[in-house]
């Protein structure tokens, strides 16, 4: 046995390696500088933490935000590794003791802000050190390309590369198209990239089309007065819009939290901690709350509106089934979104113009994303670069509607546009072309003479939700090409071959009555009576310690035990995912709590 496997077993209670997870560790071993790309939920943290515990001297990490920082320092030392952090938060006298500390052997492995090798003690502090390895977490955010760029990430690099211990070099992402994984390969100078699927099998992709501002609050509304006792996470794109679902949920008599910047740090850190500790089940926020949050047990993330980016809503949405166990994904979508979006873009402080249209860029592909009929999670995959077949659990995957032949209505959108090129040489935004069609031109546009051409008002009889829809439709699946500031639409050669009647356009009709009603039908049994005694079990010892309940064992652990149902702390440690140090500390309570349970059922 090789002393990685022996660390996987004993530290975290693992029998083999997921996948990638060998390769990352093994080729950073090797003196490799890696680049390791792993989908959320994927195991990154450990292909750090067993090379920091086999090499020489010790390992820095560097994080985002203090708050990832402190939950991976927590579980580190929950699993009997030594680690911990230097941040903002702490004062100048601790600092001190675990500078001091890290200097002596006491920690293999420390956390910091990039912003911190920025301060000329510390930066020498670390050129004293017995450095192996820095691990460059969440590293998509050091490229201009991936989304949540930061300057500070960048200024790192040529820190790191200054070292005189010349330590080598790893780092770790879930979300990274192509073209970051080439941007960040040449700024790091990585020697070896390590990428494993995107897809999430253990998550069920939906997405529900056409529901009003007051619909999506009562399909929210109905979804979780039916999963009370999942844990879940709801994304609003405004701090409006999660106040009103908070207070919507509260007359229910749903406890939930709030999470978003105009809430003070104070108020937000007891959110967050709040649903970290399980004081509550939801938690409702804006896209502030995030990448600091790495609780397994999330059952459900539904987002009240389109994110900006494809990269932002993998994200997101990866932080629901992290312990493998069946979770589900639901954005609720409107033509009304795009309008959010762009008025954040506008309003951005970054209002270079390439800066513009690589948001403009994301934003389309969102958009194409949201209205597409195709297999929700291949298009994803695709998206990174990869291919997989239908995944057989998204919503179009599932889904049982009959397919419409919409061909005449997409020839005569299509047959608008040309028209509108014609008349007026240019391409025309969405919001035009719809007006057209629908024979409502604006006064201050009556100048251009589309309302004299041959398809105004070709579809006046069509709602502005339903063609707005409708549009954004035809540009999913191909068949219209968005380019330009003003998102100006042309047709592509798939659309060329709709208007020559050489391919139908086929689509399901959208029934909001229908979405709302599979909140109420969507409810999943999960466990048994074992898993909730265990659970409780967890609970009691997670108040004890001061520690989140997932740190001490996760869902899907108390699930094997439960199926396992060991009578032993030997046999118990032959239960995926528990490691020794856990074994020694609570293993005699959870026996208990077993062997009661068999004894009486």
């Amino acid at each position: 046995m090789t002393r990685t496997i022996e660390l996987l077993k004993s530290v975290y209670g693992y029998d083999k390696f997921r996948e990638g997870q060998e390769a990352i560790i093994d080729s950073v071993l090797s003196g490799n500088r890696t680049l390791g790309i792993m989908p959320t939920g994927g195991g990154k943290s450990l292909t750090y933490q067993i090379p920091a515990m086999l090499l020489p001297g010790c390992t820095m990490v560097i994080s985002p935000l203090i708050s990832l920082m402190k939950n991976q320092v927590d579980e580190l030392v929950a699993a009997g590794v030594s680690a911990t952090m230097i941040n903002s938060s702490l004062d100048f006298e601790e600092i001190k003791t675990r500078t001091y500390d890290i200097r002596q052997g006491v920690y293999k492995i420390f956390f910091v802000a990039p912003e911190r090798l920025e301060d000329a003690y510390f930066y020498q502090f670390i050129q004293s050190l017995d450095l192996s390895l820095v691990v460059i977490d969440e590293v998509h955010v050091l490229s201009q390309w991936g989304h949540d760029f930061r300057p500070s990430y960048l200024r790192s690099v040529d820190l790191i590369a200054g070292l005189t211990n010349r330590p080598n070099v790893m780092a770790l992402t879930a979300t990274a198209t192509e073209k970051v994984q080439a941007d960040l390969a040449q700024i790091l100078a990585i020697d070896k990239t390590v990428k494993t699927g995107f897809a999430r099998g253990n998550l069920a992709i939906k997405i529900e089309k056409g529901l009003s501002s007051g619909d999506k609050l009562k399909f929210v509304v109905a979804y979780v007065n039916n999963h009370p006792d999942d844990v879940g996470i709801i994304y609003a794109g405004t701090r409006k819009k999660v106040d009103e679902l908070a207070a919507l949920l509260a007359k229910s008599g749903i406890v939930s939290g709030r999470y978003h910047a105009g809430m003070s740090d104070v108020e937000r850190e007891a959110a967050q901690n709040g649903f970290l500790y399980d004081e509550f089940q939801v938690i409702i926020a804006t896209n502030a709350f995030g990448m600091g949050i790495n609780k397994t047990n999330v059952r459900y993330v539904i987002h009240l509106g389109m994110p900006g980016s494809i990269e932002a809503y993998y994200q997101e949405i990866g932080r629901a089934g992290r312990d493998g166990l069946p979770s589900e994904t639901i954005l609720l979508y409107s033509a009304r979104d795009i309008q959010l979006q762009r008025f954040f873009i506008d309003n951005a402080e970054n209002q270079e113009p390439t800066y513009r249209h690589r948001e403009l860029a994301k934003l389309q592909e969102m958009t194409a994303f949201s209205a597409t009929e195709t297999c929700l999670q291949r298009y994803i995959i695709q998206y990174f670069g990869e291919e997989m077949v239908p995944c057989g659990t998204c919503s179009t995957c599932t889904d049982t509607r009959e397919l419409t032949d919409m061909t005449v209505a997409a020839q005569k959108v299509l047959s608008n546009i040309v028209r509108m090129g014609q008349l007026r040489e240019g391409h025309y935004s969405r919001t035009q072309v719809v007006s057209v069609l629908r024979g409502k031109l604006a006064e201050k546009m009556r100048w251009t003479g589309f309302d004299t051409l041959s398809t105004y008002g070709l579809m006046s009889e069509w709602s502005v939700k339903k063609l707005n829809h409708f549009v954004d439709y035809l540009v999913a699946d191909g068949y219209l090409l968005v380019a330009g500031e003003y998102n100006g639409l042309s047709i592509s050669e798939k659309g060329v071959q709709v208007l020559k009647s050489e391919q139908q356009v086929m689509m399901r009709e959208i029934k909001v009555a229908e979405a709302i009603q599979k909140s109420v039908a969507s409810k999943r049994e999960v466990g048994g009576k074992l898993f909730e005694l265990l659970r409780k079990e967890r609970s009691s010892f997670a108040k004890t310690l001061a520690l989140p309940p997932f740190m001490i064992f996760s869902d899907q652990v108390l699930m094997n035990l439960a199926e396992a149902e060991p009578t032993s702390l030997s046999q118990m440690l032959t239960v995926s995912g528990i490691g020794e140090k856990k074994a020694a500390q609570f293993g005699q309570a959870f026996l208990t709590v077993i062997k009661a349970y068999s004894e009486t059922s």
